[in-house]
């Protein structure tokens, strides 16, 4: 009988399983919504739950194909975070595609009212953590635009779309799966990308803790953006 080479099941993850442990990625809170039931792993002796680290890795591989296939225009994503851990990685992800952020309070009507001077007209949102990004949701429904939702084992995906299970409290897990995001938006738009330099990247996209103390309040100034477009190469 023939035996079948041994596969290693790393070969076709984003990173290595150890940078998800590095960062967190898989950890969650004492508490489990039944949405996220079917994403949890198992759960600690200290109570916290644990996400299965394949499954944030294929679904961010999910997130990044929808994302390049619904738009041909960055410009029409809006990335939404009201969480201040959330702010520098969705900031460096909308930056670095060409999107629109939002960060700190999301002011009602900016998705449904036409005549406030921070208008928007998404066709698609991602939002960093759905308790806290829920006016953002909740608009997204009234104009009928998908919903991308980060969500940890607590959080209730009600009213959207597509969810990636991660620890969306910690700066580091958060630097990584908008990193990720990034990443494979241009590997499936066909956008050539130096993987030494876009591997630097990183670390530009986590939060700073000084940057945290120094300002406390900034979660309660939205600011908004729209990125350049970047150059696809054929």
């Amino acid at each position: 009988m023939t035996k079948k080479p041994e596969t290693n099941p790393e070969e076709n993850m984003l990173v290595l399983t150890e940078k998800y442990l590095k960062t967190g990625s898989h950890i969650g809170t004492k508490f489990k919504s039944g949405d996220m039931k079917k994403f949890i792993f198992k759960t600690r002796k200290d109570g916290l739950k644990v996400l299965d680290i394949p499954v944030i890795d294929e679904r961010i591989k999910i997130a990044a194909k929808f994302i390049a296939k619904h738009t041909d225009k960055p410009e029409e994503i809006v990335v939404v975070s009201r969480k201040l851990y959330g702010h520098t990685p969705s900031q460096q992800f909308a930056k670095l595609i060409g999107a629109h952020f939002i960060t700190g309070r999301f002011v009602p009507g900016t998705f449904t009212n036409s005549s406030s001077r921070r208008f928007i007209e998404p066709k698609m949102i991602i939002i960093t953590e759905p308790e806290s990004d829920g006016q953002a949701i909740k608009e997204a429904n009234i104009i009928r635009v998908p919903v991308i939702a980060l969500c940890s084992t607590n959080n209730s995906f009600k009213d959207t779309d597509l969810v990636i299970p991660v620890n969306n409290k910690g700066r580091k897990s958060l630097a990584l799966v908008y990193w990720l995001l990034a990443r494979e938006y241009f590997k499936e738009k066909g956008i050539q990308i130096n993987e030494k330099d876009f591997e630097e990247k990183l670390e530009l996209f986590e939060q700073q803790v000084k940057e945290v103390k120094e300002r406390p309040q900034q979660e309660q100034r939205p600011r908004h953006f729209r990125g350049r477009k970047p150059q696809r190469r054929d």
